[in-house]
C-alpha cells in the first residue's frame, strides 16, 4: 500500500487461481448481518439472564467501546503493517492491500465469514481467559455489535451518499485515508483514537 496505485473500477480483481478460494474472498454486504445478529442476540440474552438489565446494558456498552480501540489497533498495526518478504506482501494484499488498490470493489469491503468467524472465535476465547464469566456474555455481545457497526459503516462510507453532517464528515475522513494519506486516519467508525494517538489527518479537504 505504499505505492500510489488506486483503481476507480468497481470490478473485482482476481486474487486466487482456485475458484473456491476466490469465492471465499468475496461477500455481499449483508452476509455479516445474517451471521452475527443471531450471535449478538444470543450473548445479549445470556447477559440479561445472568445480570440485572442495567448491568447487562453496561457490559454491552463497554464491549462496544473496546471494539473501537481494537478497530483502530488492528487497522493501524495489522492491516497497515508492511512486510518485506514476497510471501508477506501477498498475505498483506489479500487481507487489506486489495481494498486500498480497489476501494470501489463492493464484494471485498465487509469481512468474509471465512475470516470473521475464526477471528470472532479467537477473541471470544481470549476474553474468556481475561474476563469473569458474569461479564463475558454482555461484553462479547457489545464487542461483536461494534464489529458489525464497523463493517456496515465501512461499506456505507464507500457506497452511500450522505446529507447529514456527521456522516459526511466521517466519509471525508475515510476517503482522505484512502486517497490522501494512508498513514493516518485509521479510525473508521470514528476519529476518536486518531485524536488520542496522534494519527489525525490534516484539516485540508480532498479536491
Amino acid at each position: 500500500m505504499k505505492k500510489n496505485y488506486i483503481s476507480n473500477s468497481s470490478e473485482s480483481v482476481r486474487m486466487f487461481k482456485s475458484s473456491f478460494l476466490e469465492s471465499l474472498s468475496k461477500v455481499p454486504y449483508f452476509v455479516p448481518l445474517i451471521v452475527f445478529i443471531p450471535v449478538i442476540g444470543y450473548f445479549c440474552w445470556q447477559s440479561f439472564v445472568l445480570n440485572n438489565p442495567l448491568t447487562a446494558i453496561g457490559q454491552i456498552l463497554v464491549g462496544l467501546f473496546i471494539w473501537t480501540l481494537i478497530e483502530y489497533v488492528m487497522h493501524r498495526f495489522v492491516f497497515h503493517f508492511y512486510p518485506k518478504s514476497e510471501w508477506g506482501r501477498r498475505i498483506h494484499f489479500i487481507f487489506h492491500g486489495v481494498h486500498h488498490d480497489y476501494p470501489n470493489d463492493a464484494h471485498r469491503l465487509v469481512m468474509p465469514p471465512s475470516a470473521s468467524i475464526p477471528l470472532a472465535t479467537a477473541f471470544y476465547f481470549l476474553f474468556k481467559v481475561l474476563i469473569p464469566v458474569t461479564i463475558l456474555d454482555g461484553f462479547f455481545a457489545g464487542f461483536i455489535l461494534g464489529y458489525l457497526v464497523y463493517d456496515m459503516t465501512h461499506y456505507m462510507l464507500h457506497h452511500a451518499k450522505f446529507t447529514a453532517p456527521f456522516w459526511k464528515k466521517l466519509k471525508q475522513h475515510h476517503m482522505l485515508h484512502h486517497y490522501d494519506d494512508a498513514t493516518k486516519g485509521y479510525g473508521v467508525t470514528s476519529d476518536l483514537w486518531d485524536k488520542v494517538f496522534g494519527s489525525e489527518l490534516s484539516k485540508r479537504t480532498s479536491k
